[in-house]
Formats: C-alpha cells, structure tokens, sequence
C-alpha cells in the first residue's frame, strides 16, 4: 500500500490519492459490456451463445430444495446454524422496518396520503464463481420478501464444475427462493433487464458483482423502459478513520477482509500518525502472507493507500470526499466522528464493530453503493423493494375552497385545461 501524507499533497495529488482503481471505468470494459447486452437482446439464443462462450455452461433453471438438502446434510451442524442465525437476523431487522403510511389534512375536507407498495417483479444478481456469496443472496432476498415482492428472478454465475452451489441454494431456501438460474456477469444483468426464455424482464435489478456487472446494470438501466437498478454496487471498498488508540492488528485484519474480495477492490486507512500508519502497514503485509487469497489480496492492495491526516477534522473531510462503500471508525469517540459523516454506504462504529459483522449477521444489507455513488445513495433495504405512492380525497367544502387557487396558477402557467378541469369541480361541489 502507497503512504502518503494529505497536507503534503496538491489538489491533484489529492484527486489521485483517492481515486477508485481505473479498470472499473476502462473504456475497453464498457465496450465489451455494451457488445455483451447487444447480444443478449437477440433473446435466448444470444445469451446462450454468450453464457456458452463466459460461463462456460448454459442457463439452467435450478430448484433449490434438492441442493439446500444436500448442504444441509454436508455441513456441520455448526455451519448451518450459523446460516440460519444470519437469515433470522437479516428478517428480523428487515420486517421491523417497514414504513407506515401516512396521512395529513394540509388544509379542511384536503387530505393527502403516503402509502407503500411492493415493486412487482425484481432480479436480483448474486456474485458467485470461485467464491459463491451466499450472502448476499440472503441480504437481497430476505428484504425483498419482506417488501412483499410477488417474484424475485435470482441468478448467479455457475460453480467452476458446473451447475449452481449448495450454499447458494440453500440460502436461497432460507429466503423463500424456489429456484435460481445460472447464469452470471453481464449477460445475466441483460437477460433479467430485457427478458430472454424463460427468464422474464423484470423491473428493477438489486445486487452487488464485477465491473462488468456494474457496468452492465449501469447500462441497461439507461434503456427506454429499462428496468430501476438499486445503485452502482461494484467492486468493494473499505475506509478506516484510525486515531492512536486503534489496534494496529484490527486495522489490519478489516482492511484485509475486504482486499480479499477482488483484485478491484480497494482499501484505505487514514492514520493520524506515522508511527500508527507504519505498524498498520507492517501488519497487513505479515497477515497477507498467510491467507488463502493472497494473490487477490496483494493485487487488491496495490491499488490502496495509507494516508496520514493531521487530525480527526482532516480525516472526516478526506472520507466524505471519498465516500467509501464501508467507512470503519478505529476511533476512541466514534459517535463524535459520525455526526459528522455525510458520505459513507455503512459505517462501522467503534473497534468492535468489524466490517464482517455487517457482512454477514448484523441484520443491514451489505449491498451498498460504490464509487462515491454514496453522495447520493444508500443500501440496500426494505425501501429499495417499495415505492410510496400518494392519494388525494376532496371533500365538496374542501374542493370549492381551494379549486379558485388551483385554475389560477394552472392559468399562470399557461394551462389552460389545467384550469377549466379546476373550475369543473366548482358546479360538482355546489
């Protein structure tokens, strides 16, 4: 990891300091993207072709109970356990925080009201290959079930052997998820946005992936009648906010948890002093020796950085600059550091707070918006699987009150059967 000191940087080595790794916005990518979602609109036989051609299997529609079986009867009781304490956990949070409708008289007889409807169809794409996140299946499913979402259309890319894993499918069970298709990358993201077989369109697309997912969702979303996607979810991303309190091996552990993720994934600390930042930097390099994914954490490290910040202050700005996809506060006072936070997908607050806790069981989405998309998104929660829909009632006193008012800013603006569909309700409400 690159360190750098922040007030020793000018504006434009500040701008690179924390730029996001380049070959997620690669123009190479995008065209290959573009070309795989062309393909995908001829219908079944392109994403066969394509499928055939990246995944190296065609789409398969699986029933999951068969697999989650086996699983069940593979793992040690432990294992499931643990599964299942994640699923009820992630239900729990999710169910408890649907919103309720609203009404308000904003004047006599005018009575306006918000009220919630689950989106009717959703895709929702699962990262899978070498490492089936399982997961983030259970963090996309069990809310969209508890929005009330009458399908979910699941896909994920195909085990490295073939066919779909059985942690998948049993997370898929514990979800209320019949069946899944494997298929993945951007050729999965274009079949669910314009439909291909038996795979329906549907009308938004949830879920973290690769660039190419990324790109692909980006994509399609700017289709005429394409479908909503939840926010740019791609490659992961964590800051850590470290004051000379923090435990150089805890940093080092979480900015290693998510450089394992992917070569694109990309990893940050603000240390407020050398000496912590030095013992951080030792530390990664010792523990990166021994893990199993070194080589993908070790590429996923060339793109990170180590910056010194002079204080708290500094380091608050450097983040919502940033606005990380995970922002972990290594801090004595962390609620002091969150007030001010504006940009971040989720913070971990305190020592004890590891990122993987949120990964897995906290009960949150770990689907989060990436890329600084954070300025402006949140996760993934029961509101991404709803939409507020407003309801008006008028009665005969309140529509004669308020029809005058009415025609005449419709008329200031021109428009004029604006207007007179106004002043019709006056001979109405007489």
């Amino acid at each position: 990891m690159k360190q750098l000191v922040w007030k020793d940087l000018s504006a434009a080595a500040r701008q690179a300091a924390i730029a996001r790794p380049k070959q997620r916005n690669d123009d190479a990518l995008q065209a290959t993207v573009r070309s795989i979602v062309d393909e995908v609109r001829l219908g079944w036989r392109g994403l066969v072709d394509v499928a055939v051609r990246i995944d190296g299997e065609a789409p398969s529609a699986v029933d999951v109970q068969p697999l989650a079986a086996q699983a069940r009867r593979r793992l040690p009781a432990d294992q499931v356990d643990a599964i299942e304490f994640a699923a009820a956990q992630i239900r729990s949070f999710h169910e408890a925080s649907f919103p309720s409708d609203f009404a308000m008289e904003t004047a006599p007889g005018l009575i306006v009201r918000k009220t919630w409807r689950a989106i009717e169809r959703v895709g929702i794409y699962v990262p899978g290959g070498k490492t089936p996140l399982f997961s983030s299946l259970m963090m996309l499913a069990i809310p969209a079930r508890a929005a009330g979402v009458r399908e979910i259309v699941t896909v994920t890319p195909p085990c490295p052997s073939g066919g779909l894993n059985d942690l998948i499918a049993l997370a898929g069970e514990l979800s209320g998820i019949e069946r899944i298709w494997t298929v993945g990358g951007a050729q999965a993201i274009a079949a669910l946005a314009f439909g291909a077989g038996d795979i329906p369109a549907v009308d938004k697309i949830c879920g973290p992936g690769s660039a190419w997912v990324a790109e692909a969702k980006r994509l399609v979303s700017g289709f005429a009648g394409g479908p909503a996607i939840d926010m740019p979810a791609g490659p992961s991303e964590l800051m850590v906010i470290a004051d000379a309190d923090a435990d150089p091996r805890l940093v080092a552990a979480d900015l290693l948890s998510q450089a394992e993720h992917d070569p694109a994934a990309q990893v940050l600390l603000l240390a407020l002093s050398a000496e912590l930042a030095d013992a951080v930097s030792a530390e990664v390099y010792t523990r990166l020796a021994s893990l199993p994914r070194r080589e993908i954490a070790a590429a996923s490290l060339r793109n990170g950085r180590i910056i010194e910040v002079a204080d708290l202050g500094e380091a608050v700005d450097v983040a919502n600059l940033y606005a990380p996809e995970h922002l972990s506060l290594a801090v004595a006072s962390p609620d002091e550091v969150l007030a001010s936070i504006r940009n971040a997908g989720a913070v971990f607050a305190g020592s004890l707070a590891a990122e993987t806790f949120g990964d897995y069981l906290a009960g949150s989405s770990h689907v989060l918006p990436t890329d600084g998309a954070a300025r402006a998104w949140g996760g993934v929660s029961i509101y991404t699987f709803l939409k507020a829909m407003s309801v008006q009632t008028v009665t005969a006193a309140a529509a004669r009150r308020i029809a005058g008012p009415a025609a005449l800013l419709a008329r200031m603006e021109g428009l004029e059967a604006h207007a007179q569909a106004a002043d019709a309700r006056l001979g109405i409400a007489a």
